[in-house]
């Protein structure tokens, strides 16, 4: 799975988790940079890393042997969780795993060197492995 190497901080404080329609596009990472075709975000989602790899896995094998891919995202967030049946209070949970926010417009993984109908079957497979909407788009 996915995880910095190190970090400044061990834990983050959690931020707040807004609606739906107020979260706001990105403007980074919004068209397809290194392949022929790529998987943009369509809704926000927090990405685990297990989901991350868990995609790449089934965009390596539907893509074929000569298909290049490109990840875009990177889970540097740390997510916390206490332990089974522990009490409220006494301090925040351990590194559970880590995640990347993901919000609409992204491009999360980029193919190429594959024909086309075979890039788009293998990234509208992996997009089933994301908790968020996704499309595939072709570079511009």
């Amino acid at each position: 799975m996915l995880a910095p190497k190190k970090a400044k901080f061990r834990k983050w404080q959690s931020g707040r988790r807004r609606g739906e329609r107020l979260v706001k596009p990105e403007t980074r990472g919004v068209t397809v940079a290194f392949g022929s075709f790529g998987l943009k975000a369509l809704t926000q989602a927090r990405v685990t890393s297990n989901q991350l790899e868990a995609a790449r896995r089934a965009l390596t094998r539907a893509g074929g042997k000569s298909a290049k891919i490109w990840t875009r995202v990177f889970p540097d967030r740390p997510v916390t969780q206490k332990a089974a049946e522990v009490g409220m209070g006494s301090g925040k949970g351990d590194v559970a795993g880590y995640v990347t926010e993901v919000r609409p417009g992204r491009i999360v993984f980029e193919i190429d060197g594959a024909p086309e109908q075979t890039a788009r079957e293998a990234l509208r497979k992996a997009g089933t492995k994301l908790p968020l909407k996704a499309r595939v788009v072709a570079r511009e």
